[in-house]
C-alpha cells in the first residue's frame, strides 16, 4: 500500500450549508476551489469540523459524491465515514470507496465509548470490508473516547489497509507514541493547529487543518517553510494562527470556523442548529483576530517573496 501521497495541508472542510440550514451542493466545488488555488495538498470531507454528525445518510453520501467529483483527482480525498456502529461505518466506507475516494478516516465511534479492545474489532472490521487505506481518526476532547498508541500498532497488524491515525487530542507525547509503536511507517496528521508544527518536527506527514478553511495560503507556507528547513519561518507561522484556535471559545463548535470563513471572504453558511450564530460581541472579537491574521499573513507574504527577490 502506497501512502507517499497523503501529506501536507488538509483541510478539515466545513460542510456549507444555506440560510435555511439546507446542505448547499452547489457551493462545494467554489470551496473546493479555492483550496486548491491555494495549494493545499488534500481535501478532508464530513469530519468534525464538517458537521457529518448532523447529516442524514442521504446528505453524506451527496457530500461525499460532490466532493471527490469537484476534486477531479487533482488532490487526494479523505473521506470521513465514521458512525457510531461498525455497520454504519462499513456502509459509508464502502460508497465512499465506489465514489473513488483515496482514504476513509473514520472516527471513534462516540456516545457508546467503546473499549479498546472494541476499537480493534471495530476498525479491523472495517478495514477488511474495504481496499481503501484506513485512517484512524482520534478526537477524544469531542468524543470521550481516546486511541491509544498501542491500539493503533494492533489494528495495523491486524488490518494491512490500516494507514495511520489523525490525532485531534493535543497530547503531543501521545502523537510521537504512535509512530514510535507502529509496526511499519505509519501516517500520521495533526487535527489540532496549535501543534501541528511541532507534530511535523516529529514525523508527522502534515495536518488536517480547521484552520485551513480560513487561510489555506498561510497554513500552506507554514508547511513548506518546515519542509525546507526554515524552522524560525514555520515557527513564526505557525503562531500566527494560534489565536484562531483560542478564539473556538467564543461560541459552540463549529461556529467559529464558520465565521472566521465569512470574514474571510470563504463563507460556507452557518452552523446547523442547536449551534448558534455568533453573539454581536463574539463576532467582534472573531472578526479582530481574523483581521490581525490577515494583516499578519500579508505581512509574511511580503517578507518571503523581499527574501526571494
Amino acid at each position: 500500500m502506497d501512502i507517499s501521497k497523503f501529506h501536507g495541508v488538509v483541510p478539515a472542510m466545513a460542510t456549507p450549508f444555506k440560510s435555511n440550514h439546507e446542505l448547499d451542493a452547489d457551493r462545494i466545488p467554489e470551496l473546493i476551489e479555492g483550496y486548491i488555488a491555494a495549494g493545499v495538498h488534500g481535501i478532508s470531507v464530513a469530519g468534525s469540523q464538517g458537521e457529518f454528525f448532523s447529516l442524514d445518510m442521504e446528505e453524506h453520501l451527496l457530500l461525499l459524491e460532490k466532493t471527490i467529483e469537484a476534486t477531479d483527482g487533482r488532490v487526494p480525498v479523505y473521506a470521513g465515514t465514521g458512525g457510531v456502529t461498525t455497520r454504519r461505518a462499513i456502509e459509508l466506507t464502502r460508497a465512499a470507496e465506489s465514489m473513488g475516494a483515496d482514504l476513509a478516516l473514520i472516527i471513534t465511534p462516540y456516545f457508546v465509548q467503546p473499549s479498546q479492545e472494541e476499537l480493534i474489532e471495530h476498525y479491523t472490521s472495517v478495514a477488511r470490508a474495504t481496499r481503501l487505506p484506513v485512517m484512524l481518526y482520534n478526537n477524544p476532547p469531542r468524543t470521550s473516547v481516546n486511541v491509544l498508541p498501542r491500539t493503533l500498532a494492533r489494528c495495523m497488524s491486524a488490518a494491512e489497509n490500516i494507514a495511520g491515525i489523525k490525532d485531534s487530542a493535543g497530547d503531543l507525547t501521545q502523537s510521537i507514541e504512535f509512530q514510535l509503536l507502529a509496526p511499519r511507517p505509519a501516517l500520521l496528521f495533526s487535527g489540532r493547529d496549535t501543534i501541528a508544527l511541532a507534530m511535523m518536527r516529529h514525523g508527522a506527514q502534515g495536518t488536517i487543518s480547521p484552520a485551513a478553511n480560513v487561510f489555506p495560503e498561510l497554513m500552506v507556507a507554514m508547511y513548506e517553510a518546515c519542509r525546507s528547513g526554515d524552522h524560525d519561518a514555520a515557527l513564526r507561522i505557525s503562531n500566527i494562527f494560534a489565536p484562531l484556535r483560542a478564539a473556538w471559545a467564543l461560541g459552540s463548535f463549529p461556529v467559529v470556523i464558520k465565521e472566521a470563513m465569512a470574514l474571510a471572504g470563504r463563507g460556507a453558511g452557518p452552523a446547523r442548529p442547536p449551534i448558534m450564530p455568533l453573539t454581536e460581541q463574539a463576532r467582534a472579537e472573531v472578526e479582530a483576530v481574523v483581521s490581525r491574521i490577515a494583516m499578519l499573513a500579508s505581512k509574511e507574504h511580503t517578507g518571503a517573496h523581499a527574501q526571494a527577490d
